[in-house]
């Protein structure tokens, strides 16, 4: 039976990131699973004020992480988990870049929390603008994406799944599962090229899910118009869902990271909690 045991949560010295340590701990709670928070930030560049002796431009230093950003992450982790269970750590990276430092150690978590970027904040992020997306496509873990606006449940009512027959949604349905055993209402959506192909995808996860205990799940027969990201996202608001379950579907070479359509318009747009999973 597929069972949350770790969840690694990435903190910052920004203010989202109590929302996602509240998230975290709730889910460490409801689960019974170990918490760890990871402080993982980027160094900040600062330029020098004044040219070398040679006369060439000097070029901007990698200055020390914010001591102030650390002990206000620090300070917000001490406040968490001073309520008590469950069990709890703070570790933080030291002097790795944040994406490598932060996938190396998720390796071993059962789910990660990790916070939607804010587009229209262009301050108010301590890691790299791809950090959520390089984390989850190459850890190869499942993340629960907490929404920069809005709130978030430990134990969402009503999740839709966005099924398609890859191994990126398989890996996020299975993933989901301690989710979906918990909702009272799940949605199940698949885009196929033709309505036979979406009736059969239908079917075959119904049957899977069925056999994990989720007895019904409502069907809903594709979407409209070619913009999958925000057609799941607006079928999402029409439901009431305070879950999506999908694929994050991309890779990364050569830290340029190329995603999907519909992952990108989903992170970009997301307004609810979003699982995800490579």
């Amino acid at each position: 039976m597929n069972s949350i045991h770790s969840i690694l949560v990435h903190l910052d010295g920004t203010a989202p990131a109590a929302g996602r340590l509240r998230i975290a701990h709730q889910l460490a709670t409801t689960h019974n699973a170990m918490l760890t928070a990871l402080f993982a930030v980027a160094p900040r560049f600062v330029p020098l004020p004044l040219p070398l002796s040679d006369g060439v431009p000097a070029a901007p230093l990698l200055d020390e992480i914010d001591p102030k950003h650390r002990a206000r992450a620090k300070a917000l982790f001490e406040r968490t988990v001073a309520t008590g269970a469950p069990a709890s750590s703070w570790h933080e990276l030291s002097g790795e870049p944040p994406i490598e430092g932060f996938v190396e150690r998720a390796l071993l978590a059962d789910l990660l929390v990790l916070g939607q970027r804010d587009p229209s904040d262009a301050k108010g992020f301590d890691v790299p603008a791809d950090f959520v997306e390089a984390v989850i496509i190459d850890s190869g873990r499942p993340a629960f994406v907490v929404p920069h606006a809005g709130g978030a449940s430990a134990e969402p009512q009503t999740v839709l799944v966005a099924w398609k027959s890859t191994r990126e949604s398989a890996h996020a349905v299975t993933a989901a599962l301690p989710f979906l055993r918990r909702a009272k209402n799940v949605h199940v959506v698949c885009s196929a090229e033709n309505m036979i192909d979406t009736q059969q995808a239908l079917s075959q996860i119904g049957q899977y899910l069925r056999l994990h205990g989720i007895a019904s799940a409502r069907e809903h027969h594709g979407l409209a118009g070619g913009d999958v990201g925000n057609g799941l996202l607006s079928l999402a608001t029409d439901i009431g869902a305070d879950l999506l379950v999908m694929g994050c579907y991309g890779h990364s070479r050569a830290r340029e990271l190329v995603l999907g359509g519909a992952s990108r318009t989903v992170l970009q747009s997301m307004t609810v909690p979003v699982l995800m999973a490579h």
